[in-house]
């Protein structure tokens, strides 16, 4: 999976935009990447834009373990953190949300993206 992330300093957030294929090592990658970058600057919104993801991998176990493998490498329970997913991920995308949500992370799927910054950016 590749991304680029890109700082709204006006808004106060950092957008993540995504493409390729969505994958356990890829994705862990990305959240290191801009959890690195955001404990830097100090923002502690996230919109994740996984439209252009053409591919999505990992099984329920994955997904499942995904919260803890963040704890491992040291990402805030602080951050908001809003992604835009197409229809057809939004399945898997959902089950994602669930298992944040329960660990205690402020996480959120959209298929809006206008959506998805009004819930990142209201207080």
């Amino acid at each position: 999976m590749e991304w680029t992330i890109s700082l709204n300093e006006d808004r106060h957030y950092a957008e993540v935009v995504t493409s390729g294929t969505a994958d356990n090592v890829g994705s862990l990658a990305m959240v290191k990447a801009f959890s690195t970058t955001l404990g830097e600057i100090k923002i502690k919104r996230v919109l994740i834009d996984h439209r252009n993801i053409n591919y999505v991998s990992g099984g329920t176990v994955d997904v499942y373990n995904r919260p803890k493998a963040f704890e491992e490498m040291g990402v805030f329970h602080n951050i908001k953190v809003a992604e835009v997913v197409k229809p057809e991920h939004r399945k898997f995308f959902d089950f994602l949300e669930t298992v944040c949500v329960n660990r205690g992370y402020d996480f959120s799927t959209f298929e809006d993206k206008e959506a998805a910054l009004e819930w990142l950016l209201k207080e």
